[in-house]
Protein backbone atom coordinates (compact mmCIF):
# COMPACT_ATOMS: atom_id res chain seq x y z
CA UNK A 1 0.00 0.00 0.00
CA UNK A 2 1.12 3.24 -0.74
CA UNK A 3 2.26 5.55 2.37
CA UNK A 4 -0.43 7.76 4.02
CA UNK A 5 -0.71 11.45 2.95
CA UNK A 6 -3.28 14.05 2.99
CA UNK A 7 -5.55 13.06 -0.30
CA UNK A 8 -5.38 15.72 -3.12
CA UNK A 9 -9.30 16.93 -3.05
CA UNK A 10 -9.16 17.55 -6.65
CA UNK A 11 -8.93 13.60 -7.24
CA UNK A 12 -11.68 12.87 -4.62
CA UNK A 13 -15.98 13.51 -6.31
CA UNK A 14 -18.63 12.88 -4.76
CA UNK A 15 -19.33 9.53 -6.79
CA UNK A 16 -16.39 8.16 -5.01
CA UNK A 17 -17.79 9.31 -1.46
CA UNK A 18 -21.01 7.53 -2.25
CA UNK A 19 -19.33 4.27 -3.12
CA UNK A 20 -16.96 4.44 -0.30
CA UNK A 21 -20.01 4.60 1.82
CA UNK A 22 -21.78 2.02 -0.11
CA UNK A 23 -19.07 -0.35 -0.17
CA UNK A 24 -18.37 -0.34 3.61
CA UNK A 25 -22.11 -0.41 4.83
CA UNK A 26 -22.87 -3.64 2.44
CA UNK A 27 -19.13 -4.83 3.10
CA UNK A 28 -19.70 -6.01 -0.57
CA UNK A 29 -18.52 -5.31 -4.03
CA UNK A 30 -21.01 -6.88 -5.21
CA UNK A 31 -24.34 -6.22 -3.28
CA UNK A 32 -22.73 -2.23 -3.44
CA UNK A 33 -22.98 -2.50 -7.19
CA UNK A 34 -26.48 -3.81 -6.84
CA UNK A 35 -27.45 -0.81 -5.10
CA UNK A 36 -25.30 1.62 -6.84
CA UNK A 37 -27.25 0.47 -9.94
CA UNK A 38 -24.01 -0.11 -11.90
CA UNK A 39 -21.44 -3.43 -12.63
CA UNK A 40 -19.28 -4.64 -10.51
CA UNK A 41 -16.17 -4.09 -12.06
CA UNK A 42 -17.00 -0.62 -12.26
CA UNK A 43 -17.39 -0.46 -8.29
CA UNK A 44 -13.79 -2.55 -8.13
CA UNK A 45 -12.27 0.23 -10.05
CA UNK A 46 -13.26 2.81 -7.64
CA UNK A 47 -12.52 1.11 -4.04
CA UNK A 48 -8.88 0.37 -5.74
CA UNK A 49 -8.89 4.23 -6.12
CA UNK A 50 -10.15 4.59 -2.90
CA UNK A 51 -7.21 2.25 -1.22
CA UNK A 52 -4.66 4.18 -3.58
CA UNK A 53 -5.96 8.09 -2.25
CA UNK A 54 -5.95 6.12 2.00
CA UNK A 55 -2.85 4.22 1.43
CA UNK A 56 -5.68 1.36 3.34
CA UNK A 57 -7.20 -1.72 2.35
CA UNK A 58 -10.20 -0.65 3.66
CA UNK A 59 -11.77 -4.16 3.10
CA UNK A 60 -10.36 -7.20 3.82
CA UNK A 61 -11.49 -10.74 3.99
CA UNK A 62 -12.92 -12.60 7.30
CA UNK A 63 -13.76 -16.10 6.61
CA UNK A 64 -16.44 -16.46 3.83
CA UNK A 65 -17.24 -12.50 4.34
CA UNK A 66 -15.63 -9.17 4.17
CA UNK A 67 -15.34 -6.80 6.67
CA UNK A 68 -14.00 -2.89 7.00
CA UNK A 69 -10.46 -1.87 7.93
CA UNK A 70 -10.09 0.27 11.27
CA UNK A 71 -9.33 2.60 9.20
CA UNK A 72 -12.40 1.80 7.39
CA UNK A 73 -14.94 2.06 10.15
CA UNK A 74 -13.66 5.53 11.13
CA UNK A 75 -14.34 6.97 7.63
CA UNK A 76 -18.26 5.27 7.11
CA UNK A 77 -19.77 8.57 9.32
CA UNK A 78 -17.90 11.37 7.82
CA UNK A 79 -18.69 9.56 3.97
CA UNK A 80 -22.61 9.78 5.30
CA UNK A 81 -21.90 12.86 6.59
CA UNK A 82 -21.00 14.38 3.41
CA UNK A 83 -23.61 12.60 0.80
CA UNK A 84 -26.37 14.10 3.73
CA UNK A 85 -24.72 17.21 3.05
CA UNK A 86 -24.99 16.99 -0.62
CA UNK A 87 -28.28 15.90 -0.73
CA UNK A 88 -29.82 18.97 1.35
CA UNK A 89 -27.30 21.39 -0.69
CA UNK A 90 -28.21 20.68 -4.35
CA UNK A 91 -32.17 18.70 -3.84
CA UNK A 92 -33.51 20.74 -0.80
CA UNK A 93 -31.88 24.17 -1.58
CA UNK A 94 -33.96 24.14 -5.13
CA UNK A 95 -36.76 22.64 -3.46
CA UNK A 96 -38.30 19.24 -3.75
CA UNK A 97 -40.64 18.32 -6.77
CA UNK A 98 -41.67 15.39 -7.07
CA UNK A 99 -42.66 15.21 -10.68
CA UNK A 100 -39.09 15.95 -11.86
CA UNK A 101 -36.97 14.59 -8.30
CA UNK A 102 -34.83 11.85 -9.10
CA UNK A 103 -34.55 10.91 -5.68
CA UNK A 104 -33.57 7.80 -3.52
CA UNK A 105 -36.18 6.44 -0.73
CA UNK A 106 -34.90 4.54 1.86
CA UNK A 107 -37.54 2.88 4.16
CA UNK A 108 -37.31 0.20 7.09
CA UNK A 109 -40.95 -1.06 7.84
CA UNK A 110 -42.19 -4.09 9.59
CA UNK A 111 -43.94 -6.85 8.32
CA UNK A 112 -46.49 -6.56 11.14
CA UNK A 113 -48.61 -3.34 8.99
CA UNK A 114 -51.48 -3.76 7.38
CA UNK A 115 -50.42 -5.93 3.83
CA UNK A 116 -51.87 -3.37 1.81
CA UNK A 117 -49.68 -0.48 3.27
CA UNK A 118 -46.30 -0.67 1.67
CA UNK A 119 -48.17 -1.72 -1.53
CA UNK A 120 -50.10 1.39 -1.40
CA UNK A 121 -47.68 3.50 -0.15
CA UNK A 122 -45.24 2.70 -2.85
CA UNK A 123 -47.58 3.09 -5.58
CA UNK A 124 -48.82 6.33 -4.54
CA UNK A 125 -44.87 7.73 -4.04
CA UNK A 126 -44.43 6.32 -8.09
CA UNK A 127 -47.73 7.61 -9.03
CA UNK A 128 -46.25 11.17 -7.43
CA UNK A 129 -42.38 10.67 -8.30
CA UNK A 130 -42.17 9.01 -10.98
CA UNK A 131 -38.47 9.49 -11.54
CA UNK A 132 -37.84 8.38 -7.99
CA UNK A 133 -36.30 4.92 -6.82
CA UNK A 134 -37.59 3.21 -3.53
CA UNK A 135 -35.86 0.44 -1.59
CA UNK A 136 -37.66 -1.34 1.32
CA UNK A 137 -35.69 -2.58 3.93
CA UNK A 138 -36.97 -5.13 7.07
CA UNK A 139 -37.35 -4.39 10.18
CA UNK A 140 -35.58 -7.62 11.33
CA UNK A 141 -33.38 -8.76 14.74
CA UNK A 142 -29.90 -7.34 12.42
CA UNK A 143 -31.22 -4.78 11.58
CA UNK A 144 -30.06 -1.53 13.75
CA UNK A 145 -32.15 1.17 12.44
CA UNK A 146 -31.08 3.89 14.96
CA UNK A 147 -27.32 3.71 13.32
CA UNK A 148 -29.53 3.41 9.81
CA UNK A 149 -30.88 6.16 10.63
CA UNK A 150 -28.16 8.27 11.57
CA UNK A 151 -25.94 7.37 9.30
CA UNK A 152 -28.68 8.03 6.02
CA UNK A 153 -28.90 4.61 4.79
CA UNK A 154 -33.05 4.58 6.03
CA UNK A 155 -34.98 8.14 5.61
CA UNK A 156 -37.89 6.48 7.09
CA UNK A 157 -38.79 3.43 9.92
CA UNK A 158 -42.81 2.59 10.23
CA UNK A 159 -43.53 0.00 12.34
CA UNK A 160 -45.67 -0.56 16.23
CA UNK A 161 -43.83 0.11 19.46
CA UNK A 162 -45.45 -0.08 22.92
CA UNK A 163 -43.44 3.23 23.81
CA UNK A 164 -41.24 4.26 20.66
CA UNK A 165 -37.56 5.43 21.55
CA UNK A 166 -37.41 8.58 22.70
CA UNK A 167 -34.19 10.30 20.83
CA UNK A 168 -36.15 10.14 17.45
CA UNK A 169 -38.62 12.39 15.81
CA UNK A 170 -41.62 10.67 15.15
CA UNK A 171 -45.54 10.97 14.43
CA UNK A 172 -48.80 8.51 15.29
CA UNK A 173 -49.85 7.26 12.34
CA UNK A 174 -52.61 4.80 13.50
CA UNK A 175 -53.82 2.49 17.09
CA UNK A 176 -55.54 -1.18 16.10
CA UNK A 177 -57.32 -3.01 18.47
CA UNK A 178 -55.56 -6.17 19.73
CA UNK A 179 -57.30 -9.55 18.33
CA UNK A 180 -56.45 -13.01 17.71
CA UNK A 181 -56.76 -15.00 14.59
CA UNK A 182 -57.31 -18.85 14.51
CA UNK A 183 -58.22 -21.45 12.04
CA UNK A 184 -62.08 -21.92 11.54
CA UNK A 185 -61.71 -24.99 13.11
CA UNK A 186 -60.38 -24.09 15.80
CA UNK A 187 -62.06 -25.23 19.29
CA UNK A 188 -62.65 -21.11 20.81
CA UNK A 189 -64.45 -20.90 17.23
CA UNK A 190 -67.44 -22.66 18.88
CA UNK A 191 -66.81 -23.00 23.09
CA UNK A 192 -65.78 -19.54 22.76
CA UNK A 193 -62.80 -18.51 25.62
CA UNK A 194 -61.77 -16.68 28.88
CA UNK A 195 -58.32 -15.70 30.04
CA UNK A 196 -56.90 -19.09 31.26
CA UNK A 197 -58.00 -21.05 28.29
CA UNK A 198 -56.62 -18.05 26.16
CA UNK A 199 -53.52 -17.95 28.04
CA UNK A 200 -52.61 -22.04 27.48
CA UNK A 201 -53.70 -22.35 24.02
CA UNK A 202 -50.93 -22.62 21.84
CA UNK A 203 -49.95 -19.38 20.70
CA UNK A 204 -47.55 -18.46 17.91
CA UNK A 205 -45.42 -15.20 17.58
CA UNK A 206 -42.78 -13.53 15.91
CA UNK A 207 -39.18 -13.44 16.52
CA UNK A 208 -37.94 -10.97 18.69
CA UNK A 209 -35.56 -8.54 17.16
CA UNK A 210 -32.51 -8.64 19.77
CA UNK A 211 -32.05 -11.66 21.84
CA UNK A 212 -33.99 -11.06 25.17
CA UNK A 213 -36.23 -8.37 23.78
CA UNK A 214 -40.17 -8.74 24.51
CA UNK A 215 -42.88 -8.27 21.98
CA UNK A 216 -45.75 -6.01 22.28
CA UNK A 217 -47.86 -8.49 23.27
CA UNK A 218 -45.84 -9.81 25.69
CA UNK A 219 -44.85 -6.24 27.36
CA UNK A 220 -48.80 -5.77 27.51
CA UNK A 221 -49.12 -9.19 29.12
CA UNK A 222 -45.94 -8.42 31.67
CA UNK A 223 -48.00 -5.20 32.71
CA UNK A 224 -50.80 -7.47 34.10
CA UNK A 225 -48.45 -10.08 35.14
CA UNK A 226 -49.70 -12.49 32.93
CA UNK A 227 -47.82 -15.02 30.33
CA UNK A 228 -49.19 -17.07 27.43
CA UNK A 229 -48.24 -20.17 26.11
CA UNK A 230 -45.93 -19.57 23.14
CA UNK A 231 -45.08 -22.99 21.05
CA UNK A 232 -43.98 -21.45 17.77
CA UNK A 233 -41.82 -18.16 16.73
CA UNK A 234 -41.44 -16.95 12.75
CA UNK A 235 -39.19 -14.18 11.94
CA UNK A 236 -41.28 -14.52 8.28
CA UNK A 237 -44.87 -12.15 10.08
CA UNK A 238 -46.46 -12.49 6.19
CA UNK A 239 -46.31 -16.58 6.68
CA UNK A 240 -47.64 -16.81 10.17
CA UNK A 241 -51.64 -16.57 8.92
CA UNK A 242 -51.07 -19.63 6.74
CA UNK A 243 -49.48 -21.80 9.94
CA UNK A 244 -52.35 -20.54 11.81
CA UNK A 245 -55.24 -21.51 9.14
CA UNK A 246 -53.87 -25.64 9.01
CA UNK A 247 -53.17 -25.44 12.80
CA UNK A 248 -54.41 -24.63 16.14
CA UNK A 249 -51.77 -22.12 16.46
CA UNK A 250 -53.30 -18.46 17.75
CA UNK A 251 -52.25 -15.36 16.54
CA UNK A 252 -52.47 -12.14 18.44
CA UNK A 253 -52.20 -8.41 16.63
CA UNK A 254 -53.74 -5.79 15.27
CA UNK A 255 -57.83 -6.07 13.90
CA UNK A 256 -56.93 -4.42 10.76
CA UNK A 257 -53.42 -6.95 9.20
CA UNK A 258 -56.49 -9.89 10.75
CA UNK A 259 -59.15 -8.68 8.46
CA UNK A 260 -56.99 -7.72 5.82
CA UNK A 261 -55.73 -11.54 5.97
CA UNK A 262 -58.64 -13.36 6.75
CA UNK A 263 -59.86 -12.39 3.85
CA UNK A 264 -57.85 -14.81 1.68
CA UNK A 265 -57.69 -17.57 4.05
CA UNK A 266 -59.71 -20.15 6.17
CA UNK A 267 -59.39 -17.98 9.19
CA UNK A 268 -61.70 -16.54 12.24
CA UNK A 269 -60.95 -13.58 13.96
CA UNK A 270 -61.89 -13.76 18.23
CA UNK A 271 -61.99 -11.10 20.58
CA UNK A 272 -59.15 -11.58 22.70
CA UNK A 273 -60.66 -12.37 26.77
CA UNK A 274 -57.66 -10.26 27.71
CA UNK A 275 -58.13 -6.26 27.87
CA UNK A 276 -55.10 -5.40 26.03
CA UNK A 277 -53.90 -1.59 24.72
CA UNK A 278 -54.61 -0.91 21.50
CA UNK A 279 -51.76 -1.06 19.34
CA UNK A 280 -49.91 2.30 18.17
CA UNK A 281 -48.18 2.17 14.49
CA UNK A 282 -45.58 5.00 14.29
CA UNK A 283 -42.77 6.66 11.75
CA UNK A 284 -39.72 7.52 13.04
CA UNK A 285 -36.79 9.51 11.62
CA UNK A 286 -33.72 11.54 12.74
CA UNK A 287 -32.94 15.13 13.47
CA UNK A 288 -30.43 14.82 10.32
CA UNK A 289 -33.74 14.78 7.14
CA UNK A 290 -35.94 16.80 9.71
CA UNK A 291 -35.82 19.61 7.83
CA UNK A 292 -35.17 17.97 4.45
CA UNK A 293 -37.74 18.83 2.18
CA UNK A 294 -38.03 15.33 0.49
CA UNK A 295 -37.99 13.53 3.65
CA UNK A 296 -40.83 15.84 4.79
CA UNK A 297 -42.84 15.13 1.16
CA UNK A 298 -42.21 11.00 1.94
CA UNK A 299 -43.55 11.47 5.37
CA UNK A 300 -46.15 13.62 4.78
CA UNK A 301 -46.90 10.54 2.02
CA UNK A 302 -47.30 8.00 4.51
CA UNK A 303 -49.18 9.65 6.97
CA UNK A 304 -51.68 9.93 3.92
CA UNK A 305 -51.71 6.45 2.90
CA UNK A 306 -52.04 5.24 6.60
CA UNK A 307 -55.05 7.15 6.73
CA UNK A 308 -56.87 6.03 3.11
CA UNK A 309 -56.60 2.61 4.80
CA UNK A 310 -57.90 2.94 8.11
CA UNK A 311 -61.06 1.34 8.81
CA UNK A 312 -64.00 2.86 9.69
CA UNK A 313 -65.17 2.40 12.96
CA UNK A 314 -67.21 -0.25 14.56
CA UNK A 315 -70.33 -0.16 14.64
CA UNK A 316 -71.57 -1.27 18.52
CA UNK A 317 -73.75 -4.30 18.52
CA UNK A 318 -77.12 -3.56 18.28
CA UNK A 319 -79.28 -4.13 21.64
CA UNK A 320 -81.75 -7.44 21.68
Amino acid sequence: MPSRGPAPLERIDLHLIRVLHTVLTERSVSRAAIRLGTHQPAVSAALKRLRTLTGDALLVRSGAGMVPTEVALAMVEPAASILRAAQMLFTDARGFDPQTAEHTFRIAASDYLDPLFLPTLVAEIKRQAPLSRIEIHPLSAESDYHAHLAQGQVDLVIGNWLQPPGDLHMARLFGDEVVSLVSRDHPAVRRGWDVPTWLASEHIAPMPTHPGARGVIEQMLDAQGLQRNVTARCAHFGLIPGMVASSLLVLTTGRQYCERVAQHLPLMILDCPVELPRLMYYQLWHARSHASSAAQWLRARTKDVAASLRPPPREPPSPG
